[in-house]
């Protein structure tokens, strides 16, 4: 595929979740693939500025309505272990997304192929988060609802930057993508979509086999660990806003257009970043830049993706 040999630079774009389901839209998978319709038309026109892409994206929701619904059918089929479930959202969320950007892609004239890797990504068994679970998945809750579910079922339930309860998972930094070299082979010629959910969080016995563990791994830390070991240009994180903010819903509430790592790490520290909201977006560009320091990352929303790849938009983070 020449068209894609000759690209000039690499992009590795991390999908928020309203890239696959709108707020207030039902929770089906008609739904979403409508949504991703949408999406797609916007990462159809990077394509064809001559971006080399891969996509990754996340799986909050449909994990956990995944997981409720092995659990509700206990009485009828065996109920799928977490690991599984990941497998799961990353195959029907990568199957909406390659019929959404084909289609878009065709009626740009552009023929080129797409394809979802089941990716597994190896995490530490004795890594921290694993005693203290900060990542949402599953739908909205009040916090009756939350609470009663976690008393019921032993789940741990937080709330979840404003927007209300959630059940909270494990979220172990991404150590290793097995199928690495697998996706190193065909970025010349294809799109990818790859390390869905943040890839399914494997550990590495004594023996070398592999072993499924529940957690769910970061997006934008496994789009970070994607770029680095791709050697990508711009890592991409796809957001609900155009622009990272600080004081956010707040009276003095100021848009960044540009941030370095020394005043990402001052923000952070003065909180202004909410934990599984903004805080890991700012953390992974920040990675992305620190072991790269003559690349950048960029923050922005889906619909303003292509403007910030022309600098017109988004957050710029910057080594310096």
């Amino acid at each position: 595929m020449a068209d894609r040999k000759n690209c000039p630079q690499k992009v590795v774009i991390a999908l928020g979740g309203n890239a696959l389901q709108e707020p207030g839209s039902p929770a089906t998978a008609e739904a979403q693939l409508e949504v991703v319709k949408k999406t797609s038309e916007y990462i159809a026109e990077i394509c064809c500025r001559d971006y080399e892409i891969a996509l990754v994206h996340g799986n909050g929701p449909q994990v956990g309505r995944i997981v409720l619904a092995s659990e509700a059918a206990a009485d009828v089929t065996p109920v799928m272990p977490f690991d599984v479930c990941g497998s799961m959202s990353q195959g029907y969320i990568g199957y909406h997304l390659q019929q959404g950007l084909k289609h878009a892609l065709n009626m740009r004239n552009r023929n080129i192929p797409i394809v979802s890797i089941v990716t597994q990504v190896i995490v530490e068994k004795e890594d921290p988060a694993f005693n203290q679970p900060t990542k949402p998945i599953g739908p909205f809750y009040s916090e009756e609802e939350a609470k009663k579910i976690a008393e019921e079922k032993g789940y741990v339930v937080k709330e979840d930057a404003g927007r209300g309860w959630r059940r909270v998972v494990a979220s172990p930094m991404p150590r290793k993508i097995v199928e690495l070299d697998s996706i190193k082979r065909l970025w010349d010629s294809t799109i990818m979509i790859t390390v869905g959910g943040g890839g399914i969080p494997v550990i590495e016995r004594e023996d070398g086999i592999l072993e499924g563990i529940a957690a769910v791994i970061d997006k934008d830390l496994a789009a970070e660990k994607l770029s680095e070991d791709v050697d990508a240009d711009i890592l991409m994180i796809l957001t609900e806003v155009e622009k990272i903010a600080i004081n956010f819903n707040k009276p003095n509430q100021e848009n960044l257009d540009k941030m370095t790592l020394a005043q990402a790490a001052q923000y952070i520290e003065e909180g202004h970043f909410a934990p599984g909201s903004m805080l890991p977006k700012v953390q992974a560009a920040m990675k992305f830049v620190r072991a790269n320091p003559t690349k950048k990352a960029i923050i922005t929303s889906l619909y303003k993706a292509v403007d910030a790849l022309d600098g017109n938009a988004g957050t710029v983070i910057t080594f310096a």
